[in-house]
C-alpha cells in the first residue's frame, strides 16, 4: 500500500501523523551518512592491509571527504530548484551504489575512486534530511523532530566503531571477506530508504525559474579540492613544505574566484552571498564552523586515548563512547520538548557550546592513570552539550531565512560543519603526532631514573635498541598490546600528553565559540513551515 503525504486543505500544513510517516525514511538516510563517518575509520587499517595500499589509505578517505563536501551545497541550491524528494532519491541511489562498489574494491585505487563515487550521495543525506524537516514543521515545532535526527547521529557515532571493528576482525561473512561488509551493510539500509522514501515523501514543489550556477560549483571546487587534500595529507607532507604551499596559494585563488562568481550572479548563487548578510544566520554559520572543529575533534581524539591509551579494541572504544550518545539524546530531546513549549532556543545554544568548551577542558587534565569512569562522565558532558546546540544554531539558521532559501540555508549549516571538522581534524591530529614524539622521549628521560624501568629493560634488549636508534613509530601503536606495562608506561604517558594538549586546544577553540554565541539574537520561532509560508505566498500572488 503507498502512502502519500497531502498537505492539509492545501495550506501546506502536515500533521503530527503525517510528519511521523515521512520520519523513519528520512532517518535512515540520515543514519547511512553519519554510519559512513565512522565506520569506516576503525576498518581502514586492515582494509588497507588486505588491499597492499597501506601508503594510500589516506586517498580512500580523502576522496570521499573531497566529493561529500563539495556535493552539499549543490544537493542545496538543485533541490530548491528542481524539489526535495527526486534530489534525495539521487542521494540515496549514489551512495547506495557507491557503497555497493566499494565493498568490490580489489585495490586501493579501486576503492578509493568508488568512495568519491559514494561521497557524491553522501553530500545530500544530511543536509537534504534536514532540509525536507525543515519544509514540513514550523520551526516551533522543528526541534522536537530533529531530536531524533540528533539520537540517529548519537547512535551511529558509537554503532560505527563497533560495526567496523566486527567485521574487520572477521576472516569471512556470507561467503565475503569480513571487511567488504563495512560497506556492503550500507545496501539493506539504503534499500529500505528508498522504498520509504519513495512511497512517502510526496511533498508539494513550486519550480523555481533559476539557472544552476556551474561557475561557482567550479570555482568552489578549485578553492576547496586543494585545502581539502592538503588538510588530509598536510600532516605527512609538512605544512609548510613547497607542495603545501602550492596548493594553498591554488586553493585561495578558488576562494576568491567563488566570491567574486557568488558576488556576480546575485540570487542564482550556489551559496547565495545576501544571506550572509543576516545577522542570525551569519553568527549561527561561524558558530557552526566552530563547534564542528572542537566536535569532530573531540571525536576522533576521545576514540584514539581509549584505544591507544587505554588498551581498548575499536569495537571496545565504540561502546566506551555510550555516555556520549546518550548525552546527545538526553539534551537534544530534552531540548527540542522546551523549546516547542517556550519558543526560547538561544539558552541552549549558549549552554550547549559552554558544556562542549568545559568537557574539553576537562580532558585536557586527563592522563594514562585517570579512571575510565572519569573519561566517560565527561564524554556524557560533550555529549549534553552537542545534542543541546547543534540542532539549536540549524533551527536558528533556517528560521533566519526565506522559505525559499531553506535548501541552500540547511545545507550551508552543514557544508560549513564539515569544512570546520575537516580543518579542526588536521589541526589535531598535526598537534598530536608533532608533539607526542617529544613527549615520549621525555617520558623515557624520565622513567631512566627508575630502577624497575631499566631492569625492565635489560630484560628487553630488542625494545631498548629500538630505543636507542630512534625511539618508537607512532604511526603503529599495536605494539604496545604485548609490551611489559613497566616499559609502556612512559610511552602512554606520552600519548597521553599530547592528547591532554590536543584536547586543551579544542576546549581554546570552543570557548571561542562560547564567547560569539552570546551574539546570536534569538528571533521569535514561526508558528508555520516552510511549505505553509511558501503556500501562502503563492496564494497571495495568485490573488493579485
Amino acid at each position: 500500500m503507498t502512502a502519500t503525504i497531502t498537505a492539509e486543505g492545501g495550506t501546506g500544513k502536515l500533521s503530527h501523523r503525517q510528519i511521523l510517516t515521512v520520519l523513519p525514511g528520512l532517518m535512515l538516510g540520515m543514519f547511512l551518512a553519519a554510519l559512513d563517518q565512522t565506520i569506516v575509520s576503525s576498518a581502514m587499517k586492515t582494509i588497507a592491509d588486505e588491499l597492499h595500499g597501506q601508503s594510500l589509505q589516506a586517498w580512500a578517505t580523502t576522496a570521499y571527504l573531497i566529493t561529500a563536501t563539495l556535493s552539499t551545497p549543490l544537493y542545496g541550491k538543485l533541490s530548491d530548484l528542481f524539489g526535495r524528494k527526486p534530489m534525495y532519491l539521487t542521494a540515496i541511489s549514489l551512495f547506495l551504489a557507491g557503497s555497493l562498489a566499494s565493498g568490490f574494491a580489489s585495490s586501493m585505487y579501486e576503492l578509493a575512486a568508488f568512495r568519491a563515487f559514494q561521497g557524491l550521495g553522501a553530500g545530500g543525506l544530511m543536509s537534504l534530511a534536514l532540509a525536507i524537516i525543515t519544509d514540513i514543521t514550523a520551526p516551533r515545532e522543528r526541534s522536537k523532530y530533529q531530536g531524533y535526527f540528533m539520537a540517529v547521529f548519537g547512535i551511529s557515532s558509537v554503532a560505527g566503531p563497533v560495526v567496523g571493528g566486527f567485521f574487520a576482525g572477521l576472516d569471512s561473512f556470507a561467503g565475503l571477506t569480513g571487511w567488504r561488509w563495512v560497506f556492503l551493510v550500507n545496501v539493506p539500509i539504503a534499500l529500505a530508504a528508498l522504498v520509504v522514501v519513495s512511497k512517502v515523501l510526496n511533498l508539494p514543489h513550486t519550480r523555481v525559474q533559476q539557472r544552476v550556477d556551474f561557475l561557482g560549483t567550479g570555482a568552489l571546487t578549485l578553492g576547496l579540492v586543494p585545502l581539502l587534500i592538503v588538510a588530509e595529507q598536510g600532516r605527512e607532507w609538512g605544512w609548510g613544505s613547497p607542495a603545501s604551499l602550492g596548493i594553498y596559494a591554488i586553493g585561495l585563488v578558488g576562494v576568491v574566484l567563488f566570491i567574486l562568481q557568488e558576488r556576480r550572479v546575485g540570487d542564482a548563487a550556489l551559496l547565495p552571498l545576501r544571506l550572509f548578510r543576516r545577522p542570525v544566520f551569519r553568527v549561527a554559520t561561524l558558530v557552526t564552523v566552530i563547534q564542528g572543529a572542537g566536535m569532530f575533534g573531540a571525536m576522533m581524539s576521545l576514540p584514539l586515548y581509549l584505544q591507544i591509551v587505554k588498551g581498548a579494541t575499536p569495537t571496545q572504544a565504540g561502546l566506551q563512547m555510550l555516555p556520549l550518545t546518550l548525552g546527545i539524546m538526553v539534551a537534544s530531546l530534552g531540548s527540542g520538548a522546551v523549546i516547542s513549549r517556550t519558543g526560547r532556543y538561544k539558552v541552549f545554544a549558549v549552554a550547549g557550546l559552554g558544556l562542549m568548551a568545559a568537557a574539553l577542558l576537562g580532558l585536557s587534565t586527563i592522563g594514562a592513570a585517570t579512571p575510565l569512569g572519569v573519561v566517560m562522565a565527561i564524554a556524557f558532558v560533550i555529549g549534553l552539550g552537542l545534542g543541546a546546540s547543534m540542532q539549536t544554531l540549524q533551527l536558528a539558521a533556517t528560521n533566519d531565512v526565506a522559505p525559499q532559501d531553506i535548501g541552500v540555508a540547511t545545507s550551508s549549516a552543514t557544508f560549513f560543519r564539515q569544512i570546520g571538522g575537516t580543518a579542526g581534524t588536521a589541526v589535531f591530529l598535526s598537534i598530536l603526532f608533532g608533539t607526542v614524539g617529544d613527549r615520549i622521549a621525555a617520558a623515557v628521560r624520565s622513567a631512566m631514573a627508575s630502577p624497575s624501568y631499566v631492569a625492565a629493560l635489560a630484560q628487553h634488549p630488542e625494545f631498548a635498541q629500538q630505543m636507542a636508534n630512534g625511539g618508537v613509530d607512532v604511526n603503529d601503536t599495536s605494539f604496545l598490546a604485548h609490551l611489559d606495562p613497566v616499559l609502556a608506561r612512559p610511552i602512554l604517558d606520552g600519548f597521553a600528553g599530547s592528547m591532554s594538549a590536543v584536547f586543551l586546544v579544542g576546549g581554546i577553540v570552543l570557548t571561542v565559540g562560547f564567547a560569539l554565541v552570546w551574539l546570536l539574537k534569538e528571533k521569535p520561532l514561526s508558528d508555520k513551515s516552510a511549505m505553509e509560508q511558501r503556500s501562502e505566498q503563492e496564494a497571495l500572488a495568485l490573488a493579485h
